[in-house]
Protein backbone atom coordinates (compact mmCIF):
# COMPACT_ATOMS: atom_id res chain seq x y z
CA UNK A 1 0.00 0.00 0.00
CA UNK A 2 3.34 2.46 0.50
CA UNK A 3 6.30 2.46 -1.78
CA UNK A 4 8.70 4.62 0.55
CA UNK A 5 11.59 6.71 0.14
CA UNK A 6 14.72 6.02 1.66
CA UNK A 7 17.56 8.65 2.28
CA UNK A 8 21.06 7.18 1.19
CA UNK A 9 23.76 4.68 -0.05
CA UNK A 10 22.98 2.16 2.60
CA UNK A 11 19.71 1.66 5.27
CA UNK A 12 19.65 2.55 8.57
CA UNK A 13 17.95 1.27 11.12
CA UNK A 14 15.26 2.97 11.38
CA UNK A 15 14.76 2.42 7.56
CA UNK A 16 14.58 -0.98 8.41
CA UNK A 17 12.24 -1.01 11.06
CA UNK A 18 10.25 0.68 8.85
CA UNK A 19 10.60 -2.03 5.99
CA UNK A 20 8.90 -4.60 8.94
CA UNK A 21 5.66 -2.49 8.29
CA UNK A 22 3.45 -4.51 6.80
CA UNK A 23 1.90 -1.77 4.83
CA UNK A 24 5.48 -1.42 3.67
CA UNK A 25 5.15 -2.82 -0.07
CA UNK A 26 8.40 -1.43 -1.54
CA UNK A 27 11.19 1.41 -2.21
CA UNK A 28 11.99 3.93 -4.82
CA UNK A 29 15.10 4.89 -5.39
CA UNK A 30 16.69 8.03 -6.14
CA UNK A 31 19.99 10.16 -7.29
CA UNK A 32 20.71 10.15 -3.79
CA UNK A 33 20.63 6.57 -2.96
CA UNK A 34 22.95 5.77 -5.93
CA UNK A 35 26.53 6.28 -6.19
CA UNK A 36 27.85 2.86 -8.17
CA UNK A 37 25.98 0.02 -9.97
CA UNK A 38 27.94 -2.66 -7.03
CA UNK A 39 26.68 0.01 -4.52
CA UNK A 40 23.14 0.17 -5.60
CA UNK A 41 22.71 -3.63 -6.34
CA UNK A 42 24.08 -3.80 -2.57
CA UNK A 43 21.26 -1.32 -1.31
CA UNK A 44 18.38 -3.51 -3.59
CA UNK A 45 19.79 -6.87 -1.47
CA UNK A 46 19.75 -5.31 1.98
CA UNK A 47 16.60 -3.79 1.23
CA UNK A 48 14.90 -7.39 -0.01
CA UNK A 49 17.08 -9.31 3.26
CA UNK A 50 15.54 -6.65 5.84
CA UNK A 51 11.68 -6.95 4.56
CA UNK A 52 9.67 -10.04 6.18
CA UNK A 53 7.98 -9.94 2.68
CA UNK A 54 8.74 -9.47 -1.03
CA UNK A 55 9.57 -5.68 -1.73
CA UNK A 56 9.08 -4.19 -5.05
CA UNK A 57 11.86 -1.91 -5.85
CA UNK A 58 11.69 0.99 -8.26
CA UNK A 59 13.25 4.07 -9.88
CA UNK A 60 12.64 6.77 -12.56
CA UNK A 61 15.10 5.73 -15.20
CA UNK A 62 13.39 7.74 -18.16
CA UNK A 63 16.14 9.55 -19.70
CA UNK A 64 17.79 13.23 -20.11
CA UNK A 65 17.25 14.78 -17.07
CA UNK A 66 15.52 12.26 -15.60
CA UNK A 67 17.71 9.12 -15.04
CA UNK A 68 18.53 8.81 -11.30
CA UNK A 69 21.67 6.07 -11.81
CA UNK A 70 24.36 6.93 -14.30
CA UNK A 71 27.47 6.40 -14.02
CA UNK A 72 28.39 3.12 -15.33
CA UNK A 73 24.89 2.74 -17.03
CA UNK A 74 23.90 4.13 -20.62
CA UNK A 75 23.56 7.69 -21.48
CA UNK A 76 19.51 7.20 -22.70
CA UNK A 77 18.31 10.26 -24.36
CA UNK A 78 15.08 12.04 -23.29
CA UNK A 79 12.27 10.75 -24.96
CA UNK A 80 11.08 13.86 -27.37
CA UNK A 81 13.97 13.32 -30.31
CA UNK A 82 12.51 10.25 -30.87
CA UNK A 83 8.97 12.03 -31.95
CA UNK A 84 11.42 14.17 -34.09
CA UNK A 85 12.98 10.68 -35.65
CA UNK A 86 9.53 9.43 -36.20
CA UNK A 87 8.71 12.30 -38.86
CA UNK A 88 11.96 11.58 -41.08
CA UNK A 89 11.46 7.73 -40.37
CA UNK A 90 8.54 6.04 -38.72
CA UNK A 91 9.23 2.45 -38.30
CA UNK A 92 13.02 3.74 -37.06
CA UNK A 93 11.81 5.66 -34.83
CA UNK A 94 9.58 3.67 -33.20
CA UNK A 95 12.23 0.60 -33.33
CA UNK A 96 14.66 2.49 -31.97
CA UNK A 97 12.22 3.62 -28.71
CA UNK A 98 11.54 -0.43 -28.45
CA UNK A 99 15.42 -0.96 -28.21
CA UNK A 100 15.79 2.65 -25.25
CA UNK A 101 13.20 0.68 -23.27
CA UNK A 102 14.89 -2.53 -23.75
CA UNK A 103 18.35 -0.73 -22.47
CA UNK A 104 16.92 0.80 -19.85
CA UNK A 105 14.77 -1.77 -18.59
CA UNK A 106 17.71 -4.70 -18.85
CA UNK A 107 19.95 -2.33 -16.69
CA UNK A 108 17.81 -1.36 -14.19
CA UNK A 109 16.81 -5.56 -13.31
CA UNK A 110 20.62 -5.91 -13.53
CA UNK A 111 20.92 -4.08 -10.60
CA UNK A 112 18.46 -5.32 -8.37
CA UNK A 113 15.62 -3.35 -9.26
CA UNK A 114 12.39 -4.40 -10.09
CA UNK A 115 10.35 -1.63 -12.07
CA UNK A 116 11.67 1.60 -13.27
CA UNK A 117 8.51 3.86 -13.96
CA UNK A 118 8.43 4.25 -17.52
CA UNK A 119 7.16 5.43 -20.15
CA UNK A 120 5.90 8.77 -19.95
CA UNK A 121 3.00 9.36 -22.43
CA UNK A 122 2.35 12.79 -21.68
CA UNK A 123 0.96 15.01 -24.84
CA UNK A 124 4.62 17.80 -24.87
CA UNK A 125 2.51 20.22 -24.97
CA UNK A 126 5.26 22.82 -23.25
CA UNK A 127 4.44 21.55 -19.44
CA UNK A 128 6.61 22.76 -17.14
CA UNK A 129 7.77 19.18 -15.43
CA UNK A 130 7.28 17.29 -18.69
CA UNK A 131 9.01 19.15 -21.42
CA UNK A 132 11.34 16.63 -23.57
CA UNK A 133 9.90 13.93 -21.20
CA UNK A 134 7.20 13.27 -23.93
CA UNK A 135 7.62 12.12 -27.24
CA UNK A 136 5.16 14.07 -29.08
CA UNK A 137 2.82 16.44 -29.23
CA UNK A 138 0.38 14.61 -31.46
CA UNK A 139 -1.80 12.03 -29.25
CA UNK A 140 -1.63 9.27 -32.38
CA UNK A 141 2.36 9.59 -32.24
CA UNK A 142 2.65 9.02 -28.48
CA UNK A 143 0.07 6.28 -28.77
CA UNK A 144 2.44 4.58 -31.55
CA UNK A 145 5.37 4.95 -29.03
CA UNK A 146 3.65 4.01 -26.10
CA UNK A 147 2.69 0.81 -27.46
CA UNK A 148 6.42 0.41 -28.75
CA UNK A 149 7.77 1.21 -25.33
CA UNK A 150 5.40 -1.35 -23.60
CA UNK A 151 6.41 -3.96 -25.80
CA UNK A 152 10.36 -3.33 -25.06
CA UNK A 153 10.27 -3.13 -21.42
CA UNK A 154 8.16 -6.72 -21.52
CA UNK A 155 10.95 -7.81 -23.65
CA UNK A 156 13.58 -7.16 -20.99
CA UNK A 157 11.14 -9.11 -18.19
CA UNK A 158 9.59 -5.72 -16.89
CA UNK A 159 6.72 -4.53 -16.21
CA UNK A 160 5.80 -0.91 -17.64
CA UNK A 161 3.76 1.67 -16.12
CA UNK A 162 2.16 4.65 -18.04
CA UNK A 163 2.11 7.95 -16.63
CA UNK A 164 0.88 10.46 -15.74
CA UNK A 165 -2.88 9.64 -16.04
CA UNK A 166 -5.26 10.86 -17.60
CA UNK A 167 -2.55 12.99 -19.17
CA UNK A 168 -0.15 15.91 -17.72
CA UNK A 169 0.94 17.17 -20.96
CA UNK A 170 -1.74 20.11 -21.45
CA UNK A 171 -1.34 22.40 -18.37
CA UNK A 172 1.27 24.42 -17.67
CA UNK A 173 2.07 24.00 -13.73
CA UNK A 174 4.53 21.63 -12.52
CA UNK A 175 2.77 20.05 -10.07
CA UNK A 176 5.86 19.30 -7.75
CA UNK A 177 5.44 22.84 -7.00
CA UNK A 178 2.26 24.07 -8.01
CA UNK A 179 -1.31 23.44 -7.95
CA UNK A 180 -2.42 22.43 -11.57
CA UNK A 181 -5.82 23.13 -13.13
CA UNK A 182 -7.29 21.51 -16.58
CA UNK A 183 -10.32 22.69 -17.31
CA UNK A 184 -11.15 21.19 -20.49
CA UNK A 185 -13.89 19.06 -20.85
CA UNK A 186 -14.09 14.99 -20.80
CA UNK A 187 -14.41 15.04 -24.25
CA UNK A 188 -11.68 16.86 -25.22
CA UNK A 189 -9.15 15.01 -22.91
CA UNK A 190 -10.71 11.71 -24.18
CA UNK A 191 -9.76 13.18 -27.84
CA UNK A 192 -6.06 13.63 -26.51
CA UNK A 193 -4.37 13.01 -23.34
CA UNK A 194 -6.55 9.48 -23.03
CA UNK A 195 -5.09 8.29 -26.69
CA UNK A 196 -1.81 7.54 -25.46
CA UNK A 197 -3.25 5.54 -22.53
CA UNK A 198 -6.12 3.80 -24.25
CA UNK A 199 -2.73 2.34 -26.41
CA UNK A 200 -0.73 1.27 -23.60
CA UNK A 201 -3.46 -0.39 -21.85
CA UNK A 202 -4.52 -2.46 -25.37
CA UNK A 203 -0.45 -3.18 -25.37
CA UNK A 204 -0.61 -4.75 -21.63
CA UNK A 205 0.54 -1.95 -19.76
CA UNK A 206 1.01 -3.45 -16.12
CA UNK A 207 0.24 -0.24 -14.31
CA UNK A 208 -0.81 3.45 -14.32
CA UNK A 209 0.36 6.52 -12.24
CA UNK A 210 -2.22 9.20 -11.37
CA UNK A 211 -1.54 12.36 -12.05
CA UNK A 212 -2.15 15.55 -9.47
CA UNK A 213 -4.02 18.13 -11.64
CA UNK A 214 -7.37 18.32 -11.62
CA UNK A 215 -10.00 18.68 -14.49
CA UNK A 216 -12.80 20.47 -12.97
CA UNK A 217 -15.04 19.64 -15.64
CA UNK A 218 -14.33 16.27 -14.45
CA UNK A 219 -14.28 15.88 -10.59
CA UNK A 220 -13.17 18.62 -8.39
CA UNK A 221 -10.62 16.55 -6.92
CA UNK A 222 -6.95 15.92 -8.36
CA UNK A 223 -7.04 12.83 -10.53
CA UNK A 224 -5.28 10.55 -8.02
CA UNK A 225 -7.91 11.42 -5.32
CA UNK A 226 -11.13 10.88 -7.90
CA UNK A 227 -12.91 8.18 -7.76
CA UNK A 228 -14.62 9.40 -11.48
CA UNK A 229 -11.18 9.17 -12.61
CA UNK A 230 -10.05 6.15 -11.59
CA UNK A 231 -13.26 3.83 -10.51
CA UNK A 232 -15.43 5.32 -13.73
CA UNK A 233 -13.17 5.64 -16.13
CA UNK A 234 -9.86 3.82 -15.93
CA UNK A 235 -11.22 0.98 -14.61
CA UNK A 236 -14.79 1.16 -15.83
CA UNK A 237 -14.27 2.87 -18.90
CA UNK A 238 -10.94 1.76 -20.22
CA UNK A 239 -11.24 -1.75 -18.86
CA UNK A 240 -7.60 -0.99 -16.69
CA UNK A 241 -6.98 -4.47 -14.04
CA UNK A 242 -3.67 -3.63 -13.58
CA UNK A 243 -1.64 -1.84 -10.32
CA UNK A 244 -2.63 1.98 -9.66
CA UNK A 245 0.12 4.12 -8.31
CA UNK A 246 -0.41 7.54 -6.72
CA UNK A 247 1.90 10.24 -7.32
CA UNK A 248 4.40 11.17 -4.79
CA UNK A 249 2.52 12.60 -1.94
CA UNK A 250 5.08 15.04 -1.02
CA UNK A 251 4.56 17.25 -4.11
CA UNK A 252 3.15 20.63 -3.50
CA UNK A 253 -0.22 19.43 -5.55
CA UNK A 254 -0.83 16.59 -3.51
CA UNK A 255 -1.33 19.37 -0.58
CA UNK A 256 -5.17 20.15 -1.56
CA UNK A 257 -6.25 17.23 0.77
CA UNK A 258 -5.03 18.12 3.77
CA UNK A 259 -2.08 16.62 6.27
CA UNK A 260 -0.34 13.21 5.68
CA UNK A 261 -3.24 10.86 6.93
CA UNK A 262 -5.88 12.64 4.80
CA UNK A 263 -3.49 12.43 1.43
CA UNK A 264 -3.13 8.66 2.34
CA UNK A 265 -7.03 8.10 2.70
CA UNK A 266 -7.51 10.35 -0.18
CA UNK A 267 -5.86 8.28 -2.83
CA UNK A 268 -6.53 4.26 -1.10
CA UNK A 269 -10.09 5.72 -1.02
CA UNK A 270 -10.48 6.73 -4.33
CA UNK A 271 -8.68 3.11 -5.74
CA UNK A 272 -4.91 3.73 -5.96
CA UNK A 273 -3.47 0.21 -5.03
CA UNK A 274 -0.03 2.23 -4.00
CA UNK A 275 0.75 5.33 -2.63
CA UNK A 276 4.54 6.92 -3.50
CA UNK A 277 5.88 8.45 0.07
CA UNK A 278 9.27 9.52 -1.61
CA UNK A 279 10.45 11.73 1.26
CA UNK A 280 11.86 10.08 4.06
CA UNK A 281 11.07 12.53 6.51
CA UNK A 282 7.19 11.38 6.05
CA UNK A 283 7.57 7.76 6.13
CA UNK A 284 6.72 7.52 9.73
CA UNK A 285 3.62 9.64 10.26
CA UNK A 286 2.70 7.76 6.84
CA UNK A 287 2.78 4.45 8.12
CA UNK A 288 1.00 5.06 11.19
CA UNK A 289 -1.74 6.82 9.04
CA UNK A 290 -2.57 3.05 7.40
CA UNK A 291 -2.64 1.25 10.83
CA UNK A 292 -5.99 -0.18 11.05
CA UNK A 293 -6.48 -0.44 7.43
CA UNK A 294 -7.20 -3.49 5.69
CA UNK A 295 -4.12 -4.44 3.46
CA UNK A 296 -3.72 -6.20 -0.11
CA UNK A 297 -0.45 -6.11 -1.47
CA UNK A 298 -1.00 -8.51 -4.03
CA UNK A 299 -1.30 -6.86 -7.03
CA UNK A 300 2.60 -5.62 -5.93
CA UNK A 301 3.59 -8.88 -5.74
CA UNK A 302 2.67 -9.00 -9.63
CA UNK A 303 5.31 -5.92 -10.65
CA UNK A 304 8.46 -8.07 -8.59
CA UNK A 305 11.21 -9.57 -10.30
CA UNK A 306 10.23 -11.27 -13.83
CA UNK A 307 12.77 -14.23 -14.00
CA UNK A 308 16.77 -13.66 -13.03
CA UNK A 309 19.01 -10.98 -14.38
CA UNK A 310 22.29 -9.72 -12.81
CA UNK A 311 25.12 -7.86 -14.95
CA UNK A 312 26.99 -10.62 -15.62
CA UNK A 313 24.61 -11.75 -17.90
CA UNK A 314 23.93 -8.47 -19.55
CA UNK A 315 27.06 -7.75 -20.65
CA UNK A 316 27.09 -10.99 -22.42
CA UNK A 317 24.31 -10.63 -24.33
CA UNK A 318 25.25 -9.55 -27.70
CA UNK A 319 22.34 -7.63 -28.16
CA UNK A 320 23.30 -5.20 -24.76
CA UNK A 321 26.38 -3.85 -26.80
CA UNK A 322 24.92 -3.19 -30.05
CA UNK A 323 21.81 -1.73 -28.63
CA UNK A 324 23.84 0.62 -26.39
CA UNK A 325 25.74 1.95 -28.92
CA UNK A 326 22.70 2.45 -31.11
CA UNK A 327 21.08 4.83 -28.39
CA UNK A 328 23.93 6.53 -26.86
CA UNK A 329 24.50 7.29 -30.56
CA UNK A 330 21.27 9.23 -30.96
CA UNK A 331 22.25 11.37 -27.98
Amino acid sequence: MLVIGVAGHELTAQERDWLQHDACAGVILFARNFASKAQVAELAQAIRDAAPRPQLLCVDQEGGRVQRFRDGYSALPSLEGFGRRYAQDREGGLALAREHAWLMASEVRASGVDLSFAPVVDLGRGNRAIGDRAFSADPEVVAAFTRAYVQGMHDAGMAATLKHFPGHGSVLEDTHVDDAIDDRPLDAIRALDLVPFAAGIAAGADAVMMAHVVYPQVDKDPAGYSKRWIGDILRGEMKFRGVVFSDDIGMAAAFSAGGIKARIDAHLDSGCDVVLVCHPELVPESLAAVEGRALDTAPVIGLIGRGPMAWDGLLADARYADTRTRIEGLA
